[in-house]
């Protein structure tokens, strides 16, 4: 066994006829210094192995030395395990290929061999693992613009500390080809060029597809995207996600083209804790990218053999700070392999989906909260009145899903029943905080006031007081037996709806709630006879604009009401509800709330 020694005067020599041929190429020696390098590599693993197995304190010392063997020597070596991925780089790899240490490591050593030579090169990496003592011959390395005609040597290797069996790769350039002009203003872009839009395009059409409102409104965007994903640049695409502290396998994707429902279920069955590579990206955050596959385990059992895998990329599903899932995408033998510029495409991707699962995670939040206080302003049940029936309906419009600021209540009162109708300048938890405050006053006050409106002017007093800055449209009124006393701050005239069709409209009007202390808010009294109904609205409703722009308003809604002549509460709110669909050409994007009371007959 040879010691360091011999081995410093070995590298020593070999830099010298490394020189010489740098001055005097001779293509003849090539091979035989390219052997001269792998043996001696050989000599200094050996060595470092035996220096473990010491137990005297010179091991360290000399392992050390080997290790400083390793970087020094004058070609380029690359340590790669048995997937092609590079784990150990040389000072002379990362000088000829322009790339530090750190980013080479962890990369995939096919991938810096140009295109044309890559299928030569795997069938030569796939002997090598098969047994065969080793190969060498001349491919091409491609990187940093720089392509490098090179001589190849690969061969098995045992390395100390290393659970598994290395591939050396030793190399020695013969020719170096510097990058090609710039290609000139007007000439047809290259296929590079070309493969660089179709990435930009599917980035652009992924990030609309996560920003679409019902991906925000339902958690669809991670199925949306693996179809799309599925589309544009995979065969299979495989999804799984964080959830209860382990991972879920949520979406499982295969080629449309063929029968492949049973392996899909398989999949989709499988514990993603139980794939390797899934494991891998989710504890260490950063994606990975198998140009060739040499480990069918890589998603546990044999599914990729199953498959058809000719190459895999995974990648996280992460926001800046957590790591969310994993999305993993195959492609069949038959298709070019995943390369460099796919993986930093997909990291990417996995970006932005893990921002749009947190975002849509948080609306979903903000949902349950706006159902939650919106029902602390609206009544579960309306209560039964004597000589009365009443009907109701809330919508809380199409749009971006909020907590809306409208309301309406009906309750007892002294001598009789009380209702309102009302919403606030506003959305959000301040909003629905003011509604409920004026809903809960008027309900207390009404304990001891017999008006409407001295009970409305209060509330209005104390949101002045409580600076809550948000003002309150809204219509009260207080029933007693055939007579109605009817208050509005701010609100739309009601509208009276007789038997034979007739409608007429309330004064309205007044100082909305909130606005100056002291304002009263405008009264008046009806008188119900038989059939006749009142309808309160809301401004989400007489507001609302049709496609063209006009406005549905109060005329519009009389029209609507002279066909609901007759008709009991219940179906005027329908009808009203049609009506205004009709009218916008859709659900409306604004809340809209709707009160009718109908005297008897």
């Amino acid at each position: 066994m040879p010691d360091t020694a011999e081995l410093e005067r070995a590298l020593s020599e070999l830099a010298d006829r490394i020189a010489a041929l740098r001055d005097a190429p001779d293509p003849e020696a090539l091979p035989r210094e390219l052997d001269a390098a792998e043996e001696l590599l050989r000599r200094a693993m050996s060595e470092l192995a035996r220096g473990r197995r010491r137990r005297d304190g010179g091991s360290q010392r000399e392992q050390k030395l080997l290790r400083q063997v390793f970087r020094a020597l004058p070609i380029p070596v690359i340590i790669m395990d048995t997937g092609g991925t590079m784990r150990r780089v040389n000072n002379e790899t990362t000088r000829l290929l322009g790339s530090p240490a750190g980013y080479l490591i962890g990369r995939a050593f096919p991938l810096l061999v140009d295109v044309t030579a890559r299928a030569a090169f795997r069938q030569r990496f796939a002997a090598v693992l098969r047994g065969d003592d080793g190969a060498s011959f001349e491919t091409r390395l491609a990187h940093q613009g720089r392509v490098h005609t090179v001589r190849l040597v690969l061969s098995r290797l045992r390395m100390p500390g290393e659970p598994q069996e290395m591939i050396a790769g030793v190399v020695l350039p013969t020719e170096v080809q510097l990058p090609e002009p710039a290609v000139p203003a007007g000439v047809p872009e290259d296929a590079a060029a070309l493969a660089a839009a179709r990435r930009h395009e599917l980035l652009s059409r992924l990030t609309r597809l996560l920003l679409d409102e019902e991906s925000l409104r339902e958690p669809v965007a991670l199925l949306r995207a693996a179809r799309l994903l599925a589309t544009e640049t995979a065969d299979w695409v495989i999804a799984d996600v964080a959830r209860g502290g382990g991972l879920v396998r949520s979406v499982v994707i295969g080629p449309s083209d063929q029968p492949v429902g049973r392996l899909q279920r398989m999949i989709g069955e499988a514990p993603p804790a139980r794939a390797p590579v899934v494991d891998q990206v989710m504890t260490t955050g950063s994606g990975v990218v198998h140009e060739m596959l040499a480990d069918d385990r890589l998603l546990g059992g044999g599914v990729l053999q199953a498959m058809r895998a000719g190459s895999l990329l995974s990648v996280p599903i992460r926001t800046d700070d957590e790591v969310r899932g994993v999305l993993t995408l195959v492609r069949l033998r038959d298709r070019p392999p995943f390369g460099l510029a796919d993986l930093g495409l997909m990291e990417e991707i996995g970006l932005h989906l893990g921002l749009a699962t947190r975002a849509q995670q948080g609306f979903q939040r903000r949902a349950q909260a706006a159902d939650t206080l919106q029902t602390g302003v609206l009544p579960r049940t309306l209560p039964d009145i004597p000589g009365f029936e009443i009907a109701a309906m809330y919508h809380p419009g199409s749009g971006m899903r909020a907590i809306g600021g409208e309301f309406y209540d009906v309750f007892p009162v002294k001598n009789g029943w009380g209702f309102v109708i009302g919403g606030a300048a506003g959305r959000g938890e301040e909003a629905a905080a003011v509604t409920a405050m004026v809903r809960n006053g008027l309900r207390v006050l009404s304990v001891w006031e017999d008006d409407p409106g001295q009970a409305l002017r209060k509330v209005s007093d104390a949101l002045v007081v409580q600076h809550t800055g948000l003002f309150v449209m809204a219509a009260a009124g207080f029933v007693r037996g055939r007579k109605v006393r009817l208050a509005s701050a701010g609100h739309h005239p009601a509208a009276l709806l007789q038997p034979g069709g007739g409608v007429r409209f309330s004064a309205g009007g007044g100082v909305p709630l909130g606005f100056e202390e002291g304002s009263i808010p405008a009264a008046e009294e009806l008188t119900l006879s038989a059939g006749d109904a009142l309808v309160l609205y809301s401004d989400g409703l007489a507001g609302s604009r049709s496609p063209a722009g006009e406005n549905y308003g109060e005329q519009r809604l009389a029209e609507a009401l002279t066909r609901c002549a007759g008709q009991p509460p219940d179906a005027v709110v329908k009808a009203i509800e049609e009506d205004h669909r009709a009218f916008c050409g859709s659900p409306a994007a604004d809340e809209v709330t709707i009160l009718t009371l109908r005297r008897s007959r």
